[in-house]
């Protein structure tokens, strides 16, 4: 089978830019959950023979080029909880990789800057984790992208080609995972209860009218139409916030989430003793991958292609040559 489409590009234009954004900024929410800035990175290490063919420049406190599967360790430990099932991290390896050999766009270097990521070196794992885990959650990460190597998902095609997908993910999802377009049909929308047992899947926050007439001031809002006059204008599956009106403005969900910085575009608005309460449900976007659901499945005795394949539609797992 020829696979020479696979990393055709999709324009970012079509479809949710700022979620491909928020997802890949370096954490799953859209802001860098690690505590980490830029440098102060040491280098991983590289086993004897290990060579994907594919390599990363760094300029992250030292310059220099790290083998893709190196890098990857970096990446997956930023990117999901280290105490997760192997299965799951398995899972996050696979859609780390296909990411950025997405960006690669079949080159075979790449430099981090141009992928929009910031990976963690030891020194930095050790800080996060502690002396007394680094070893074996570094250990744990290593083992998933080393058993998942080279392998990446794509989207199978009537013709039987490939061709490259956006792999998003996120912490958990408000109890269901979001519907894609007609661009991303493998973004579709699927169960996830095992969400709801999530640690913050379930947030209530307290606004002075004020702070959000100052947080969505481009739309010259007063403090009196916050209060009367915020109506829902539709949802979708899940309860994500399509639409809201505030005032005489309507808004997406994921615009006042952004403004407002919630946990996640899940979220009900009341008046309440002069306040708006605002409550959440899920952490992150919802589209694609639900880390913690992922999670929950390993631990049922599901193995990472068949969680990929629950949360992405009409994929396969394939090692692609070019």
């Amino acid at each position: 089978m020829r696979v020479h489409r696979i990393w055709i590009g999709i324009l970012a234009a079509l479809l949710l830019p700022y979620v491909v954004t928020l997802a890949w900024s370096g954490g799953v929410n859209g802001t860098d959950k690690s505590g980490f800035g830029e440098g102060g990175a040491l280098w991983m290490r590289q086993e004897e023979g290990e060579d994907s063919g594919k390599r990363i420049y760094i300029n992250n406190g030292q310059k220099g080029y790290v083998d893709v599967e190196t890098y990857l360790v970096g990446i997956v430990a930023r990117q999901i909880p280290a105490e997760y099932e192997p299965e799951a991290i398995k899972a996050q390896a696979i859609i780390a990789r296909t990411y950025i050999y997405g960006k690669m766009e079949g080159k075979t270097e790449a430099a981090e800057a141009d992928l929009g990521l910031n990976y963690l070196g030891e020194t930095q794992m050790e800080s996060m984790w502690g002396r007394e885990k680094f070893v074996e959650y570094y250990d744990k990460i290593s083992e998933a992208v080393k058993e998942t190597r080279g392998l990446v998902m794509a989207l199978g095609q009537e013709d039987g080609q490939m061709e490259r997908m956006e792999p998003l993910f996120h912490r958990a999802s408000a109890g269901t995972t979001r519907e894609g377009d007609e661009a991303h049909p493998y973004l579709k929308s699927v169960d996830s209860h095992w969400d709801v047992e999530a640690e913050g899947y379930l947030t209530v926050t307290e606004w002075e009218p004020s702070e959000v007439v100052r947080l969505l001031s481009e739309a010259d809002l007063t403090e009196e139409q916050v209060m009367a006059t915020f109506q829902l204008v539709g949802r979708e599956k899940g309860g994500y916030v399509k639409e809201i009106q505030i005032g005489a403005h309507i808004y997406s969900g994921e615009e006042i989430r952004q403004a407002l910085s919630l946990p996640s575009s899940s979220f009900t608005m009341e008046e309440r003793e002069g306040k708006i309460r605002i409550i959440c449900k899920g952490i992150g976007h919802g589209y694609g991958l639900s880390q913690y659901g992922a999670d929950a499945m390993a631990r049922e005795g599901k193995g990472a292609e068949e969680i990929l394949k629950y949360y992405y539609q009409n994929i396969v797992i394939i090692s692609p040559k070019t």
